[in-house]
């Protein structure tokens, strides 16, 4: 474990923002994590945990200590359960879990990051979400230096969201995660994008691996590739209006897609109402909105964050004042 100081966080965060951390660390063992935490030259610093990156917008340098978590190893406990260390990539697990013979994910595939961020924003794609096959989480309490357990209901998973995103933010560091994973191949094919490929293709009755080929190939079809064009995916999460709020839109724009989410709710996609704003594919510079995927801001090179930030809010005032709905951003943002 080595301690690097004014370290470039460029090559740490899917933008590519060329930020700097006062310190920086890359921990591949508990014992590391404990170790460094334990210092008492870094106790009252500032402190961030980054894992593959692909939820963050850095819009300036860290004044503190950077931990990049490098967590590695997959278990199977038997009966479906697969316990997963936080540096794992996503899609690499999803790949893993197809090639063992275990279901569940294939929905959920390319979703850029590490497992260890997955249950902070309940992630979640083509009508399947993390909270459908999470079974508990290991997390490092940072204060006392305990480890505790979260099951489902104390994550209290929601929309994008878990008790990580807010009453327990910087509070802890996921370790682990166990999934209960499905040993039968029955899949979910609801989501209408993923049967028109799947039919486009010829293919009657699809198979796990056959599912997740669709959604990489939707996602490769719509999304840029971080390592060509900075991106975090999608910046802004999806609307959840209720209906007399949903009506005034419908009103006047009889072309909106919705979605029920609950009841007396719909959820109305945020890309429609960014590009309906007129954002979609305008570029200031070397940043801009992506020309095929509204949802997602890009770095073209040489960004600074606090610019793309700049963007986000003018797209969010942009769209509040035509459609009198506030977009809630999905990406962390470090000031």
């Amino acid at each position: 474990m080595q301690l690097h100081e004014n370290h470039s966080l460029a090559a740490y965060n899917t933008f590519g923002i060329d930020v700097k951390a006062d310190f920086f660390v890359k921990v591949q063992h508990l014992s590391e994590l404990k170790l460094i935490l334990s210092n008492p030259l870094y106790l009252r610093l500032p402190k961030l945990f980054l894992g593959g990156g692909s939820n963050i917008l850095f819009c300036s340098d860290f004044k503190g200590l950077v931990v990049h978590l490098e967590l590695k190893g997959i278990e199977d406990l038997g009966d479906g359960l697969i316990k997963v260390q936080a540096g794992e990539n996503w899609h690499h697990f999803v790949l893993w879990s197809l090639s063992k013979g275990y279901f569940g994910i294939e929905n959920l595939s390319l979703i850029p990051g590490n497992v260890g961020a997955a249950p902070m924003q309940n992630i979640g794609a083509y009508g399947v979400e993390l909270k459908d096959v999470f079974e508990h989480l290991e997390a490092y309490h940072i204060a006392t230096g305990e480890i505790h357990n979260f099951d489902c209901a104390s994550c209290r998973f929601g929309y994008r969201e878990s008790v990580f995103k807010n009453i327990h933010k910087g509070a802890y560091v996921i370790l682990s995660v166990t999934f209960k994973l499905r040993c039968n191949a029955n899949v979910d094919t609801d989501y209408g994008i993923i049967s028109e490929v799947l039919n486009n293709r010829g293919i009657l009755t699809p198979t796990p691996k056959d599912v997740s080929d669709a959604v990489i190939f939707i996602r490769e079809s719509k999304l840029p590739d971080p390592k060509e064009i900075g991106n975090s995916g999608s910046f802004f999460k999806n609307p959840v209006l209720s209906l007399s709020d949903f009506e005034p839109i419908k009103k006047n724009h009889a072309d909106v897609p919705f979605y029920p989410s609950g009841t007396g709710q719909v959820k109305v996609p945020a890309a429609w109402l960014i590009e309906k704003a007129g954002w979609k594919g305008k570029r200031i510079g070397n940043y801009g909105v992506h020309e095929k995927q509204a949802l997602v801001l890009v770095n073209y090179g040489g960004a600074k964050g606090s610019d793309i930030y700049k963007l986000a809010l003018d797209i969010q005032s942009s769209v509040e004042n035509q459609f009198g709905v506030h977009l809630n951003m999905e990406v962390n943002i470090i000031h």
